[in-house]
Formats: structure tokens, C-alpha cells, sequence
């Protein structure tokens, strides 16, 4: 049925319980696995003022290199994971991008049949208020998506 699973997670808990379903769904299958984790932009916001431009660039290379430093600390343990389960799993992370657009790129990219992701499920000015990137690629994608609760 599905050969190629993306699975989505920004390293936390909930995130966690995508990765589990996702790969207990893979060996199930005897699909491999792509995991993905996304970087969203430095907040522009932090370039305002005359000498902003000097303190923001150091922001800047410390934002990344936190962010990167933290993916791949996030997709080592997802492909431990996946290693210890005998699945075929490649890692991917994704900088400067809104996690809905990387997620639904990185699929067509590596011609994912199903994305996994975890959901927060929250409903109505909760889900307005706080965004929901799993909302976005349900409503944007061609591919199924499977949101884990």
C-alpha cells in the first residue's frame, strides 16, 4: 500500500507520538521512512533599530546554529528509532521555511505516499490563534496524510 512515509516532527512530545505511529506503520508495511523537521525563518522583527543590523546578525548565526544543531539532534533519535527496527530511514532538515510548505515540499520531493504528523486538535479560536501547520497540509496536499492524536 504505502512504500515511501514522511514523517514530520519538531522534537517534541507530541511530535514523539507521530514519529512512534508512523514508524510502527512503516515496519507494518515494509515502507521506508523520511524523516523531516523544519527550521522556520528568524522573526524579522528582530532587525528593527539603527544598530540592529550588527546585533541581529549575531541573533541570526546563533539562532542557526542553535536550530541545527537541535534537528539533528531530533533526527538522530528518529533514526536510531527507525535503525532499531530495521527500517530504512533517510533524515532531512528544512531551514528557512513555514514548516506546512517544507513539509509538503520535502513529500513531493522525495515522492512520499503518506506524510505522518502529530496534532495538538485543537478546534476553533485555539487553532486560530495558534496556527496549525497540520490543518495546512491536510487542506494543501494530494498526498494522504495521517494526523496522530
Amino acid at each position: 500500500m504505502y512504500k515511501h512515509i514522511l514523517i514530520a516532527t519538531d522534537g517534541s512530545e507530541l511530535a514523539q507520538k507521530g514519529v512512534a505511529h508512523g514508524l510502527e506503520l512503516a515496519k507494518g508495511l515494509g515502507a521506508t521512512v523520511a524523516f523531516v523537521t523544519v527550521s522556520e525563518p528568524f522573526p524579522t522583527l528582530a532587525w528593527g533599530g539603527a544598530m540592529a543590523g550588527y546585533v541581529a546578525a549575531d541573533e541570526l548565526t546563533n539562532y542557526q546554529e542553535s536550530a541545527r544543531k537541535y534537528a539533528r539532534e531530533v533526527l538522530e533519535k528518529c533514526k536510531a528509532e527507525a535503525d532499531k527496527l530495521g527500517i530504512s530511514a533517510k533524515t532531512m532538515h528544512i531551514e528557512n521555511k513555514a514548516p506546512a510548505e517544507a513539509i509538503l515540499d520535502t513529500a513531493r520531493a522525495q515522492a512520499c505516499d503518506l506524510i505522518v504528523m502529530a496534532s495538538h486538535g485543537r478546534r476553533g479560536f485555539g487553532r486560530l490563534v495558534l496556527g496549525s501547520q497540520t490543518a495546512e497540509v491536510v487542506s494543501l496536499t494530494q498526498i494522504p496524510v495521517l494526523v496522530v492524536r
